[in-house]
């Protein structure tokens, strides 16, 4: 079977680290790149050995699939026509810039039967995917997500640029809808929201706590899940998982599991375990490429669909409507 043909819309800094991944992917090959930097294109084409192409129409009809790695605004319009070509499309997060256009990327894909994977990277972190044969069952949920400041990405706010990930996450381990939501935010260096944080509350009664910064002095991505019977801690810039969590005195703990004392809780004698689970280190973006091929060839559904990237963006927007509201009843007092 020949190779899965794939073009690239966008060369830039994320676009460059695709073209790099997808070299390593197996089954794939890289068969042009587009970007209105002519320049840039044809200095990432040359290191990839590929065609240079400057009409989107052209590039289509020389590739099975589209990655789009270029600004949010132009997601929807790149995507829609990748779909009605019938390409199957990988798209950076996220999925667009507004809900409505979401709504239709989503529908389109499925009509046109095309594969639509959204690239929402923190599922392939090491620390998230050691918790992947683990049952979670969160009641409180923590984040911090706090980077220095740069001049990229503040065209949106930070609820989509930095946030979005942990929602993505928040959303994949509770099993609930949300209730309601509490949120405030300033804008400070840019002309959009620069700092945020939100309050979730869940029909299952689990709350999450996010909060998302790109003016910071040092750099953090962290979550804490909070459970009936464990404290989970993840670190997602080290890439690594704590967990303490209780058994019963009788259990036998696993290989790698450390037992730090005993407590009583009501009735049941219980121990407290610790251990520190992990997944063997990878490439997030070579991984996330090679399911997204996977489920090219194999018909297999999306690690990350177009549905749940849908739902991130929609809840990311319900966040910012929240921020807006709040702060327009403060300014006129």
């Amino acid at each position: 079977m020949p190779p899965l043909s794939i073009g690239l819309v966008g060369a830039g800094r994320l676009g460059t680290y695709h073209a790099r991944c997808l070299a390593t992917v197996p089954d794939a090959a890289l068969a042009g790149i587009l970007d209105l930097d002519r320049q840039k294109a044809e200095a990432l084409a040359q290191e990839s050995h590929c065609q240079v192409f400057t009409d989107y129409q052209q590039l289509l009809g020389n590739v099975h699939a589209v990655i789009i790695a270029v600004d949010t605004q132009h997601h929807y319009e790149l995507g829609l026509q990748a779909v009605h070509n019938g390409r199957h499309l990988f798209v950076e997060k996220p999925i667009t810039a507004t809900v409505d256009q979401g709504r239709k990327l989503v529908k389109a894909a499925r009509e046109r039967r095309v594969k639509l994977q959204v690239g929402h990277v923190e599922r392939y972190n090491r620390a998230f995917r050691s918790l992947i044969d683990r049952p979670v069952d969160p009641r409180f949920i923590e984040s911090h997500r706090l980077s220095q400041f740069t001049p990229r990405g503040t065209d949106v706010a930070v609820i989509l640029d930095l946030m979005i990930h942990d929602l993505d996450l928040i959303l994949h381990l509770v099993s609930a809808e949300i209730e309601s939501i509490q949120a405030s935010g300033v804008a400070i260096v840019s002309e959009t929201i620069d700092i945020a944080n939100a309050r979730l509350n869940f029909t299952n009664g689990c709350v999450a706590n996010v909060t998302a910064s790109r003016i910071s002095q040092r750099q953090m991505r962290k979550m804490r899940i909070f459970s009936a019977d464990s404290y989970i801690s993840m670190d997602f810039v080290a890439g690594k998982t704590n967990v303490f969590r209780l058994a019963d005195r009788g259990d036998s703990p696993a290989p790698g599991t450390f037992a730090l004392g005993e407590i009583e809780k009501g009735q049941r004698k219980l121990k407290i375990l610790f251990e520190s689970p992990e997944a063997p280190d990878a490439n997030a973006i070579q991984m996330e490429l090679t399911d997204f091929v996977h489920s090219v060839i194999h018909n297999t559904p999306e690690t990350v669909s177009g549905e749940e990237g849908l739902r991130a963006l929609e809840l990311a927007m319900q966040i910012t409507d929240a921020i807006d509201a709040q702060t327009r009843k403060y300014q006129n007092h």
